[in-house]
């Protein structure tokens, strides 16, 4: 691994922004219909318990990546396929990230521009940041962190004062009961993945942090406000916009702030959002990226990780505009394939499972001793 070191606080904001990612301008939960912004608590709840098992799997093995205790537990050549998996996990994420923040950006601000060169630019400014190590891309968070709040508090007084927000939108709570609330929260597509349990690939940067012992309590901190941001903004849009606006939006966040209109002067503030977005995502797909890299190097027993952040770069492009032919497509296919059969065994199965495997090998081992 690359020898560096981050602090508490810029591991909070990483996971902060990683939390938020392409989530605050999506839908989520909205299968609840009014009552999305309760599934999404719920989802937090079960994101909590999922980072505990992460971890705990960090405590057996504090100076290993996930791809590197993966051999531990299952041993080297099955953990080997693992770790491979979840290297091809993390890139094929960020490619579907920078897929997600080109679409909005062109359809917000710029409908002229390809798609092609959104992807590139975005991904070059990326893999520049991460060459500079991943101390750097830590540093960078402390700085746009405190902008992207600054941001978001102009952007909700602004909605606010535009008087644009309705509470009736969300009543009557639970209308159908808590029935719509748990299918949405653990049914596929499961809430829980999109965000919460995506904090997996922090496994792979768990050992840079300075001090392992507020591993968890910077973690959890993190997943909380950010996923009480979440559920706030999804309350938000559908105070502003009603459910079935909300649910016609690809973007509602997007659409909720294009309702600001200010004395007729202030207005279009769409540029907010894309500000979020660009923020949210360079980071998002930037750690996963870096994960990939990581994974790739500790896998082929690499001298660097700089030697594979351009190629692993170019093969992102081409992942990001092949994905899918239009949006609707893309979000199809995450929301179904991707999310069932994809991310709901690498996240949650096999984390059990390699802590279940762990903890019983570490038991006989202390029984030994």
């Amino acid at each position: 691994m690359e020898k560096a070191k981050i602090s508490s606080i810029q591991f909070f904001l990483l996971l902060f922004m990683f939390e938020l990612g392409t989530a605050v301008v999506v839908a989520r939960g909205i299968e609840a219909r009014k009552d999305s912004w309760l599934s999404i608590l719920l989802g937090l709840s079960a994101g909590l318990i999922l980072f505990l098992v992460y971890h705990r799997l960090f405590r057996y093995y504090p100076s290993l990546p996930l791809t590197a205790y993966a051999r531990k537990i299952f041993g080297t050549y099955i953990g080997w396929v693992v770790g491979f998996m979840y290297t091809i996990l993390f890139l094929y994420t960020s490619a579907r990230n920078v897929r997600e923040f080109s679409e909005v950006l062109i359809t917000a601000t710029m409908p002229e521009i390809p798609l092609l060169v959104v992807i590139v630019l975005f991904v070059l400014t990326i893999c520049y940041v991460l060459l500079l190590g991943i101390e750097v891309f830590a540093r960078t968070a402390e700085i746009l962190g405190i902008f992207l709040i600054f941001v978001g508090i102009i952007g909700n007084l602004f909605v606010y004062v535009t008087g644009t927000v309705d509470p009736n939108n969300l009543k009557p709570v639970l209308e159908y009961g808590w029935k719509p609330v748990l299918e949405t929260t653990f049914s596929p597509p499961l809430l829980v993945i999109f965000p919460f349990a995506e904090a997996i690939v922090f496994a792979m940067l768990f050992p840079y942090l300075n001090r392992a012992e507020v591993v968890k309590k910077a973690g959890l901190a993190s997943l909380i406000v950010s996923g009480l941001i979440l559920s706030y903004t999804a309350a938000l849009n559908i105070a502003v916009l009603g459910v079935s606006e909300v649910e016609r939006s690809p973007f509602p966040l997007l659409a909720t702030v294009g309702k600001i209109n200010f004395l007729e002067f202030i207005q279009r503030l769409d540029a907010l959002v894309v500000i979020t977005l660009l923020i949210t995502v360079f980071f998002k797909a930037g750690i996963y990226l870096y994960a990939s890299v990581t994974g790739m190097v500790d896998l082929f027993r690499l001298k660097n990780h700089r030697q594979m952040i351009l190629p692993a770069g170019l093969i992102l492009v081409f992942l990001s505009v092949g994905i899918a032919e239009d949006f609707a497509e893309h979000s199809q296919e995450g929301f179904t394939i991707f999310i069932t059969y994809f991310s709901a065994p690498l996240l949650i199965v096999l984390p059990l499972v390699m802590l279940m495997i762990a903890f019983i090998r570490h038991r006989f081992t202390k029984q030994r001793n």
